[in-house]
């Protein structure tokens, strides 16, 4: 089943920035290096999102771009499902393998899937299912592609900032600020160009993840309808 804790709570050239000269934020105490962070971040349409993210126990691994109108990535959990998602506006669709179909057919048993959940379950498999949006599940998996919401979730830190050292992700330097000596995450934000969030350090140890291509924009758009089956049941979004 999907075991979502969503209250964790491409092309263009946005954000391929010169190295040359810092923007000065290596000069600004934490918090504000933090503000300029978050606004930079707030003020973006677009960002590809990658790492992982650990909550209430489990461990998922994301790779997702996300824009205003919608996302498209994948999410897997450690030792169990793996899908991908698409949503275009309010329009949500998931793929799956057969594996995670027949778990679906079986309502969360825990004896083995029968042959005729397989049988629907391969039906199924490379297919993309539209998520009705008054399924239980709609807003958890759709949470996945929102990009204020996933943001807004991630972007956090608790405890007295500080300033760390200088560092640098995928080739840009950057400046750290933490929060608890650390142990309340740490963000990387950019010290060339417009300063953005470029790494996410949770508190805890509950999880990295790496925020790249702002505001650089990429195609979005639904499944072909060929693609498109329906499901006929709800989509569970609890063990």
């Amino acid at each position: 089943m999907i075991c979502l804790a969503l209250t964790l709570a491409l092309t263009g050239c946005g954000e391929d920035e010169p190295a040359g000269d810092t923007n000065g934020i290596a000069d600004l105490p934490a918090e504000k290096i933090e503000k300029k962070a978050r606004k930079a971040a707030e003020r973006a349409g677009s960002v590809r999102l990658s790492g992982t993210v650990i909550s209430q126990g489990q461990t998922y691994r994301l790779e997702m771009r996300l824009k205003e109108s919608g996302g498209i990535g994948e999410v897997s959990a450690k030792g169990g499902d793996n899908f991908q998602l698409v949503r275009v506006e309010k329009d949500l669709y998931l793929k799956a393998d057969s594996e995670f179909w027949a778990r679906q057919e079986n309502s969360g048993k825990d004896e083995k899937p029968s042959e005729s959940d397989v049988t629907v379950a391969r039906k199924l498999e490379g297919k993309y299912v539209k998520v009705p949006r008054k399924d239980p599940a709609y807003e958890q998996l759709s949470g996945f592609t929102n990009l204020s919401v996933m943001l807004g979730g991630l972007l956090v830190l608790n405890g007295e900032r500080e300033t760390g050292d200088e560092s640098e992700v995928s080739g840009r330097r950057t400046i750290q600020v933490n929060a608890n000596g650390g142990k309340g995450g740490t963000i990387d934000v950019a010290l060339t160009g417009t300063p953005y969030p470029l790494r996410l350090q949770r508190g805890g140890s509950a999880g990295t993840v790496t925020l790249a291509d702002w505001d650089s924009g990429f195609s979005l758009r639904a499944p072909k309808k060929d693609q498109i089956v329906d499901y006929g049941k709800k989509i569970s979004a609890s063990e």
